[in-house]
């Protein structure tokens, strides 16, 4: 398309004031991109695609770290000779703090996460005495991770709870992804978080999971164990990890009508599934383990090693 501008003939007399005239405005027309074309002083508007610029989407991550780890019994060699567990001078660590290869499993975790480029926050929840001192512990080992917006908030009595404190927190637009991630799976990789992240953004939710190799039984508990009900086919059987990535508007919902109705999950998918949001699943890793158990650091630091 053109838009043609032409000045009529002018009387002689006009001439020379009009021609300056002109010379300015052919000037100011230049400037706002229209060009002469051609000798008559007409004029071509050059259009040019508008480009609308949105905002970048944000990752938030979000990692629940208040739990008192109580399945993380003392190894054996916590043990006397004579067999007697031995009385410990200190309070006993949470299993986020404890160190794995010299190190917190909580910063292992965050490094990792922190090596991501499209993850913009990190919102960690811990119990408010344990605060100040893993600020100082981030600050004087995990430089690196301080390259990311970092915030503690105070978490919760269960991991609900602590997730739902720190969403209130977050500032976030509906099509931002967040990420929930146990604080004690160190061992997750970049690309299990980026596949988690684009199919969050592509379907509204998405897990990381395993599919069972075991026979999977449900049983019913007795009071000296359990009996067989029935057998699970485990081609529909997935085991779930984390991350668990959500679009804020999809989570927010989901987290806000179970605290409306005192549901209670048991992970943040189970929330979201409830409120009628299909989730997808990526692929994990059986490396992705979640440290539980004395037996779960063996293992760790087996991984770490290699």
């Amino acid at each position: 398309m053109r838009l043609i501008i032409s000045n009529e003939k002018q009387s002689a007399s006009h001439a020379s004031k009009e021609g300056n005239l002109w010379d300015i405005v052919c000037q100011d027309l230049r400037n706002s991109g229209i060009r002469p074309i051609a000798a008559d002083r007409r004029f071509e508007l050059l259009l040019r695609p508008l480009v609308y610029l949105q905002p970048a989407m944000k990752v938030v991550v979000i990692i629940p770290a208040a739990g008192l780890g109580t399945r993380m019994a003392p190894m054996p060699s916590a043990m006397t000779s004579g067999g007697k567990a031995v009385k410990a001078k200190k309070s006993q660590l949470s299993k986020q703090f404890t160190e794995l290869a010299g190190t917190p499993i909580l910063i292992h975790t965050l490094r990792k996460f922190a090596a991501v480029d499209a993850v913009s926050e990190i919102w960690i929840a811990l119990r408010e005495n344990e605060m100040e001192g893993f600020r100082e512990r981030l600050h004087a080992e995990g430089k690196e991770i301080l390259s990311k917006k970092i915030e503690l908030v105070v978490g919760g009595e269960h991991r609900q709870q602590s997730v739902q404190h720190a969403l209130s927190a977050v500032s976030a637009g509906p099509d931002d992804v967040v990420l929930v991630h146990d604080a004690v799976r160190p061992l997750v990789t970049a690309e299990i978080i980026s596949d988690v992240i684009e199919a969050a953004k592509k379907y509204g939710a998405a897990i990381a999971g395993l599919p069972a190799v075991d026979t999977v039984k449900q049983v019913e508990r007795t009071s000296e164990g359990a009996i067989i009900k029935s057998t699970i086919p485990r081609a529909g059987v997935v085991l779930a990890q984390t991350p668990q990535g959500f679009r804020y508007s999809v989570i927010k919902k989901a987290f806000d009508e179970a605290a409306a109705d005192g549901f209670t999950g048991t992970d943040e998918a189970s929330l979201v599934e409830r409120a009628g949001q299909e989730v997808a699943v990526v692929m994990g890793s059986p490396r992705n383990i979640k440290i539980t158990n004395p037996g779960d650091m063996e293992l760790a630091e087996f991984y770490l090693r290699k």
